[in-house]
């Protein structure tokens, strides 16, 4: 029942809506299906590369497990340097990202396939509407929404017939990973 829920709250429409440009402070976040890269320096047998599980971890020579999702490739570092202390006095380590697994697009409410789309295939709402099977017959065509995770989190409204019409601000928005598109 929670996909016939009307998302309740503030919203802007497209049209008037501006994009979040370089938050400070932000950066790549380890995420679960990446493959990360450790280097320990002079040490091959303390480096390695690992995928991220589905719990968030990665098990890595001499640390063994560690909560890798979450985190950025720098904070991972210094969670890394504790444990491989007790085996190397000034470890020098590096973490790289070596292939990102992006987040996908959710899509939800008054559509004929709700679910979890990869980012490569549904670039724009319209894109995610036509995976999601389009909408139902009882779908409201003037509340459609994309909610933007945080900080701080963005709620995008959408009408159908602008979203048809080339070049204008609704049909040339763009999704990123980890967004829902909400039809009510």
């Amino acid at each position: 029942m929670l996909g016939c829920a009307p998302v309740t709250g503030s919203f802007v429409w497209v049209e008037d809506y501006k994009a979040r440009t370089g938050q400070a402070g932000t950066g790549l976040v380890i995420k679960p299906g990446d493959l990360i890269e450790v280097r320990v320096f002079n040490l091959d047998q303390m480096s390695g590369k690992a995928r991220v599980r589905s719990d968030g971890k990665v098990t890595l020579p001499f640390v063994n497990e560690v909560e890798a999702a979450g985190q950025t490739p720098a904070s991972l570092v210094k969670v890394l340097e504790g444990p491989l202390k007790e085996f190397v006095n000034s470890p020098l380590v590096t973490v790289t990202v070596e292939e990102a697994k992006p987040a996908p697009v959710s899509v939800i409410g008054r559509v004929e396939r709700p679910g979890q789309y990869p980012l490569e295939s549904v670039t724009t709402v319209l894109q995610a509407l036509a995976v999601s099977g389009g909408l139902t017959a009882y779908a409201k065509r003037d509340r459609i929404f994309v909610l933007r995770a945080g900080p701080p989190q963005e709620r995008i409204r959408f009408r159908y017939e602008a979203l048809l019409e080339p070049g204008g601000k609704a049909s040339s928005f763009h999704l990123e990973g980890g967004d829902v598109v909400a039809v009510e």
